[in-house]
């Protein structure tokens, strides 16, 4: 623990008053024994959240059934069908009380000691900033990184940065990011309120970029702490590139594109929007995949292309930052977009 927190629990009889309240939330799903693994590391901070609330979505595997009794610090909502995770961190946002930040953990996230600490010293630091992303690290590799902050690109494409990559090849010097992954991340409740949190008809994946895009419409800004450390399993529950990922996640990529990108550059990167869905479906077709990929595509047009373009209107009518600004925090370029492939 740093001098200056500690110096300030003391004066504070053990409560930090340098950062305010901290809600931790966890979204549960049929998790198994990866959820109380998630809850020691969690109690296990040197700065720990003033309170914890998990989310379960009607578990099947009995991994919320003795959180009340193992963990009777820790705040339980069940919820009788699967809300998915962005309906579920919403849920606990609202509920946070007078928190002044939401610390998000997935179940398969496990943060080292000073996780928290970390990112609250970072963001006592940059006012600027609103949210903060940790550096993951694949949790059965710790020699390979699984993430330093989420990267968008003009066409509509994001992933994540340095994943997969060797951990001292990844960055590791703190700075701005695009967004933070949500698996690990920290955001001024605020901010995420007023940016309206998750998109709750994403049901789960992208939902974390759609919201840092959101939140710099709005001029707020990331940034990556590169020393709050973060084990990730990764799709511990759906796969990767599962068909339910593939689906949700662009199904998604499109709608974020229609809503939050500014009309100057909707227009300007509509082609190489078309052109990265087109390549997506040949990509993953060649793979076998390509059902998933048909089915995203027609249900972001016909099942919620007409409420996108409504909820756009709210959202640039909201714009505080100019569509030139924007476009400095993206990633750019056809070969950029060619290396990533089908996303």
């Amino acid at each position: 623990m740093s001098r200056a927190v500690r110096q300030a629990k003391d004066r504070a009889g053990g409560r930090d008053l340098t950062t305010g309240d901290v809600a931790a939330i966890i979204v549960n799903f049929n998790s198994g024994d990866l959820l109380g693994e998630c809850l020691r590391h969690l109690r296990a901070q040197t700065r720990r959240p003033d309170r914890i609330v998990v989310v379960d979505n009607a578990s099947s595997d009995g991994s919320a059934d003795h959180l009340e009794s193992e963990y009777p610090d820790i705040e339980c909502i069940r919820s009788n069908r699967n809300l998915g995770f962005a309906a579920a961190n919403n849920l606990a946002a609202r509920r946070a009380g007078e928190a002044e930040w939401l610390a998000l953990l997935n179940p398969d996230a496990f943060p080292q000691p000073d996780w928290l600490e970390r990112l609250l010293a970072a963001a006592r630091i940059h006012s600027e900033c609103v949210s903060f992303g940790a550096r993951l690290v694949d949790a059965s590799d710790s020699g390979r990184l699984d993430g330093t902050g989420d990267v968008y690109h003009v066409s509509g494409l994001a992933w994540r940065r340095d994943h997969g990559r060797p951990a001292a090849a990844g960055v590791c010097v703190s700075g701005e990011i695009f967004a933070p992954c949500a698996a690990a991340a920290l955001y001024r409740r605020d901010a995420f309120l007023e940016a309206g949190g998750f998109d709750e008809d994403y049901f789960c994946y992208f939902e974390d970029v759609d919201l840092g895009f959101r939140l710099r419409l709005l001029g707020y800004r990331s940034r990556y702490v590169a020393d709050a450390v973060v084990r990730h399993v990764g799709s511990a529950v759906t796969g990767r590139r599962s068909p339910f990922s593939l689906y949700h996640g662009h199904r998604n990529l499109v709608w974020t594109y229609v809503k939050n990108m500014p009309g100057p550059l909707f227009w300007f990167y509509l082609p190489q929007h078309l052109l990265l869905n087109l390549g997506a479906v040949f990509w993953y077709a060649v793979r076998g995949q390509a059902g998933p990929l048909l089915r995203a595509k027609r249900d972001a047009l016909c099942c919620g292309f007409s409420r996108c373009w409504r909820q756009r209107r709210v959202i640039q009518a909201h714009r505080r930052v100019s569509a030139w600004e924007l476009r400095r925090t993206m990633s750019r370029g056809l070969l950029t977009l060619y290396r990533r492939g089908g996303g």
